[in-house]
């Protein structure tokens, strides 16, 4: 199984320079839609493919994201340039969940507000009219355990995949940046650590490939859409 991690474009957050303004749940800024946009027309292509696997099935056969508003923001125009749904996977979203300083619980988007904003997102079961955060920040003990799980239930998707024959299938996880860093780590054995870090631009690709018994990493970073100086940011 050929798997993609996507980070999302940049949000409303990663722009600000005084982090006292920061919001719960940021949406793209208006670079951060730009940057989507082009990764939409990047993947279409096969961009994130080598040149022979263009011509060996569709760019991605699965889109996933977290239901934080700037992955599905993110996800959207993938998903669109490819005629796939984003399916929505509540424990890729971001180390620390949805909190603010001065905020005790925000919620997150409720099943309703998805709905109505991302028409054919596919919703997990755990996301209710009342949102799918239960509150309080998240730490990064939970945070890097949460991808271990993660990492877990990839292994166990590619083993049946390639006992079921389809060992080419293509996923990509629209997710974020310190989630990212956790997932390689993972799958790579390096959890629990402190001492890695793997940087991710806005709407950066990593590639990996899932066989039953091995993880390889093809590629990390990977911002080749991102080819105006104007649109890169971290």
């Amino acid at each position: 199984m050929d798997l993609f991690f996507i980070r999302h474009g940049e949000s409303f957050n990663n722009a600000l320079t005084d982090v006292s303004q920061r919001v719960a749940d940021p949406p793209l800024t208006e670079r951060g839609q730009q940057q989507a946009d082009r990764l939409g027309a990047f993947v279409a292509t096969g961009g994130h493919l080598d040149q022979r696997e263009r011509e060996s099935g569709p760019p991605f056969h699965q889109v996933y994201c977290s239901p934080m508003l700037r992955t599905l923001q993110t996800a959207r125009p993938v998903s669109e340039a490819l005629g796939l749904p984003s399916q929505l996977w509540v424990d890729v979203h971001e180390v620390g969940g949805i909190w603010v300083d001065g905020i005790d619980h925000s919620p997150g988007m409720g099943r309703g507000q998805i709905e109505a904003q991302f028409p054919g997102a596919i919703l997990a079961d755990e996301i209710t009219d009342e949102g799918w955060w239960t509150g309080g920040q998240e730490t990064a003990a939970r945070g890097r355990g949460r991808a271990i799980v993660v990492a877990a239930s990839l292994r166990e998707r590619a083993r049946d995949a390639s006992l079921a024959g389809e060992s080419r299938q293509r996923i990509a996880v629209v997710s974020h940046g310190d989630f990212m860093s956790a997932v390689v780590k993972a799958l790579t054995d390096h959890l629990p650590s402190w001492g890695i870090s793997y940087e991710h631009n806005n709407t950066a690709i990593t590639r990996f490939r899932l066989d039953p018994e091995m993880c390889s990493v093809r590629y990390l970073n990977r911002i080749d859409h991102l080819d105006d100086s104007q649109l890169l940011s971290l």
